[in-house]
């Protein structure tokens, strides 16, 4: 299998740090988030890699070049204006011709890659999508009541379970057809592919994820990173 690894947003929520780094090489600890990615990428057996950049793009080339030196093979895709998620992946529509992964390069996971291929394999979409279990805060009191308005109970800000859409994809060729330049994959392409009746499967994963997606949580997963570093020094 291949891979696509989405690197050209701006990062803006992570400045600003993200001012002269794009968000994909911040480290956390020695190492840049793309790095980690793609160490899981090739534990896996997924060697061949497709990386699309824009801002900045010249901190992945100069970091990754062909890909190498990390024992992979890594070909950089250049977005000359935003292409949004979905539109950065369209050049690619000739290169690939088999299921392939598409992953954020900026979000951290230790996802079994080899179940989430199997299971896609298994039911025969045109795309799964892994999703994530988190429990969701309401920040009100709720009250259950029965059909004649009786009060049951009442719920103290209670958390909510929901299923959250972890930009971890499995998709077959057939994808590219329902994408257009500038679309993104939730908004734009998803809703055309159900349209049209065809198959989306959703892959529960239970492993860690995380979206480093603000200034707080980047410095609080480098602090701890830092902390494990030092025990036993």
């Amino acid at each position: 299998m291949k891979a696509v690894l989405v690197c050209g947003g701006l990062g803006t929520r992570l400045r600003p740090y993200t001012l002269s780094i794009p968000k994909p090489m911040l480290r956390i600890g020695n190492k840049p988030i793309l790095e980690y990615i793609i160490n899981s990428l090739k534990f896996y057996g997924i060697k061949e890699i497709y990386i699309t950049v824009g801002y900045l793009k010249e901190h992945f080339k100069n970091y990754f070049q062909d890909g190498s030196n990390f024992g992979v093979s890594i070909e950089f895709v250049e977005e000359e204006e935003s292409l949004n998620t979905a539109g950065s992946i369209l050049p690619l529509k000739n290169k690939i011709s088999e299921s392939f992964f598409v992953m954020m390069g900026d979000h951290l996971t230790n996802i079994n890659l080899k179940k989430m291929a199997d299971f896609h394999k298994k039911n025969s979409p045109i795309g799964t999508i892994a999703l994530k279990k988190i429990e969701q805060k309401i920040d009100y009191g709720l009250v259950e009541f029965d059909q004649s308005f009786t009060i049951l109970k009442f719920l103290e800000k209670p958390s909510i379970p929901s299923y959250i859409n972890t930009g971890i994809y499995v998709f077959e060729p057939e994808i590219f057809d329902f994408i257009n330049p500038k679309e993104d994959f939730a908004l734009d392409v998803f809703p055309r592919v159900l349209k049209e009746n065809k198959k989306l499967k959703a892959y529960l994963m239970d492993e860690y994820w995380m979206d480093v997606g603000t200034v707080a949580e980047y410095e609080k997963i480098n602090q701890l990173i830092t902390i494990i570093e030092s025990i036993g020094k």
